[in-house]
């Protein structure tokens, strides 16, 4: 997504500057007029509609799941982990969406996804679910040995990633909207996501 920002930054005609920060401040900061675009793995939900404006969708994707390396149970679904102590990320929609289910004993809330993924990986977390592109990333970067994505997994919480401004910022709104159309249309969306491992799935 910040490489995302780049391009449209550049076809836009404005300077993009990253500011790294927490997912559960995203859009307080937006709202409070510290940052101007969200640039993040954030799906653009009913609720977040209401506080924020959403461009036109970049991707589509789930939850992934992973579990240490040792358990070689295929889990196709959340039931196959009832009883279970699993994490999640703070401020995502996976974690109301899991407390919801009423399957799990504990769903341990996390600052970040490799937070997630070092409890795994230690032995301490049973298994955690987390944007999947995002996961198969972390792994790819081959940081967290004793860890797997559970491929045969269904992800439950599927949501449409895209970029967030505040309400007000109506011309803007317009002009990424402007250049996302265009950076589909001549691959450079579908390069940036062959970039970081996934494959190009939005309509």
């Amino acid at each position: 997504m910040v490489d995302l920002a780049t391009e449209i930054g550049k076809d836009a005609g404005f300077s993009v500057q990253i500011e790294p920060m927490q997912f559960s401040a995203l859009i307080p900061s937006l709202t409070a007029n510290k940052i101007d675009i969200i640039a993040a793995a954030m799906f653009a939900t009913a609720a977040r509609k209401e506080v924020i404006d959403f461009s036109e969708p970049v991707y589509t994707y789930g939850e992934g799941l992973v579990v240490p390396k040792t358990d070689t149970k295929a889990y196709a679904s959340q039931e196959d982990l009832k009883g279970t102590v699993v994490g999640a990320q703070v401020g995502t929609a996976f974690v109301d969406a899991l407390k919801k289910t009423g399957l799990f004993s504990e769903v341990k809330v996390y600052d970040t996804i490799p937070d997630i993924l070092r409890d795994v990986n230690a032995g301490r977390l049973k298994a955690g679910f987390a944007d999947y592109p995002i996961l198969a990333y972390n792994l790819q970067q081959g940081n967290f040995a004793d860890v797997r994505l559970v491929e045969g997994y269904k992800p439950v919480t599927v949501g449409t990633v895209a970029i967030g401004v505040r309400k007000s910022d109506t011309e803007l709104l317009a002009k990424i909207n402007a250049s996302l159309a265009k950076l589909k249309a001549n691959g450079t969306i579908a390069k940036i996501l062959e970039k970081w491992g996934q494959k190009a799935n939005a309509s």
